[in-house]
């Protein structure tokens, strides 16, 4: 996967944490993990476009690592939404989970890559 695909992949799942925040029933309790879900989820896609022009390799890895970073939040995020919020398409949220786990898979092993080649 090139990076244009990857960044292609990011936007989407940004885009359809969105439409289940927009679907999902969220009361005084849970309204923020929303916000939160809606700030960590787009912001790996913010960061991974963000280091496309990292100033060195360094950089570049540290930028990767804050990617990494948000979508592990997101998918605590996520697990916790799961378990406590009523929404509409039960699909959509298996999806994101799913699609969550891979994304980590392949920043993690990104982020491994590039650090073994120092």
């Amino acid at each position: 996967m090139d990076r244009i695909e990857l960044e292609k992949r990011l936007i989407c799942f940004s885009s359809s944490i969105i439409v289940l925040c927009k679907e999902s029933r969220f009361d005084d309790f849970t309204y923020h993990l929303a916000k939160q879900i809606v700030r960590s989820g787009s912001s790996a896609a913010l960061n991974y476009g963000e280091a496309q022009s990292a100033e060195s390799r360094a950089d570049f890895i540290h930028k990767l690592s804050l990617v990494l970073k948000e979508l592990r939040e997101t998918l605590v995020t996520l697990n916790i939404i799961s378990d406590t919020v009523t929404y509409n398409n039960p699909t959509r949220i298996s999806y994101l989970i799913n699609e969550c786990q891979e994304l980590i898979a392949i920043f993690q092993k990104s982020i491994n890559t590039l650090n073994n080649k120092r």
